[in-house]
């Protein structure tokens, strides 16, 4: 008997993590009855991780916040006991707004800071974790901070607007009231990647351009990060260090504001999931593993939640393939990244929108050849 975890990560624009878990193991259970399969549903700390935690167990808790346009929308967070986690992409995020109604001067993380606010105002919230990634903003996390309270004032005591640009004009700025409100509460950040705040590998410089902004408009909003660094680190001395700690620059520098002024722990968003749901011991009850997310390509390699199964699936000595909508990596860099097999469902339908609405049955299509193929090795490794 072959015992097989479904572990994938969620096919963005397509499905989540847990409904391509699900056709995965139709897909197995129709061409081999006599394995077992258990699912366990995974993410990186980015776009999909409510949704990943409610599917083990968490609460989902339905608030009122601003979208990065300050667009009021009903969105969720997730909670358990007396933690919760707020996803920047769900709540802020690029996703949520219109290819051609994006804003990367304007757009803020001020929806996140609301969330924050309505869970410590709910009930008693000892930490809170802040999965970043898929921001529409460039904003250092100013706007975060000024939900929770805090005033950013420029030189004639007026409060700033929201966005990246309104930054450059940042003279002065008042933690007192944020302080009150978040207590002692423990804050953690769970990031999708390393990137310090500032320079040629910053928030500005690798991400901004996906967000809509062009050079010149890239220019000012670096131009505000550093202001905004300058303020900060008037006010909290760890400021300093803070702008070159690994993930300052995640969330288009969300990482930034609260290491520097919520006193954030940082770690791998895949590395925090993955421990939370003791995914070690779901690897120890199985013969094969079944991950994956919607597109494989180098950012795979660089912390994504199916490296994080290969990572631990090779401490057990467990085989792990891949499945993806998308593969864009070579055979030899799968096969460092500690994936057995990698299998694209482009490859049996190359229109990706054909691909994209047509996921779960492409999925079970795939489930059945990785069985054949499962069985093929075995033979081959029967003396």
């Amino acid at each position: 008997m072959t015992r097989v975890l479904i572990a994938p990560d969620k096919f963005k624009g397509s499905l989540t993590a847990e409904q391509v878990a699900h056709a995965l193991r139709s897909g197995i259970a129709s061409q081999a009855p006599d394995w077992t399969t258990s699912i366990c549903p995974i993410a990186d700390g980015g776009d999909g991780t409510v949704a990943t935690l409610v599917a083990h167990g968490w609460q989902q808790v339905r608030a009122t916040a601003e979208d990065a346009l300050g667009r009021p929308r009903a969105v969720g967070y997730a909670r358990l006991d007396d933690t919760v986690v707020i996803e920047q992409a769900a709540t802020v995020g690029l996703e949520q707004l219109p290819a051609t109604g994006r804003d990367p001067m304007g757009a803020s993380s001020f929806g996140m800071g609301e969330l924050i606010a309505h869970a410590l105002s709910a009930a008693r919230v000892s930490t809170v974790i802040l999965a970043l990634g898929g921001s529409a903003s460039t904003d250092g996390g100013a706007g975060l901070l000024q939900a929770l309270g805090a005033r950013a004032l420029d030189r004639y005591g007026c409060e700033l607007t929201h966005g990246g640009a309104a930054l450059a004009t940042l003279h002065r700025i008042d933690l007192e009231p944020m302080d009150q409100l978040i207590g002692d509460t423990r804050f953690l950040v769970a990031r999708d990647v390393d990137n310090p705040l500032l320079g040629p590998d910053g928030a500005v410089r690798v991400f901004a351009h996906q967000k809509g902004a062009d050079l010149a408009q890239q220019q000012m909003l670096e131009a505000g990060l550093q202001q905004w660094s300058r303020v900060l680190g008037q006010r909290r001395p760890s400021a300093a260090v803070a702008v070159n700690a690994p993930g300052a620059g995640a969330g288009g520098g969300v990482g930034y504001a609260a290491i520097a002024a919520l006193g954030a722990e940082t770690c791998r968003g895949v590395d925090w999931l993955l421990d939370f749901i003791a995914f070690d011991d779901h690897v120890e009850q199985a013969d094969l593993i079944v991950t994956g997310e919607g597109n494989l390509d180098t950012q795979t390699l660089f912390g994504k939640a199916p490296t994080g199964v290969t990572k631990a699936a090779a401490a057990r000595g467990v085989p792990v393939v891949a499945v993806a909508g998308r593969c864009t990596l070579t055979r030899q860099q799968t096969r460092a990244a500690g994936f057995d097999r990698v299998y694209a469902l482009t490859d049996i339908e190359p229109d990706l929108a054909r691909c994209m609405a047509q996921g779960a049955a492409l999925l079970q299509e795939v489930a059945a050849t990785i069985v054949e193929d499962m069985r093929i090795r075995v033979e081959e490794d029967v003396p």
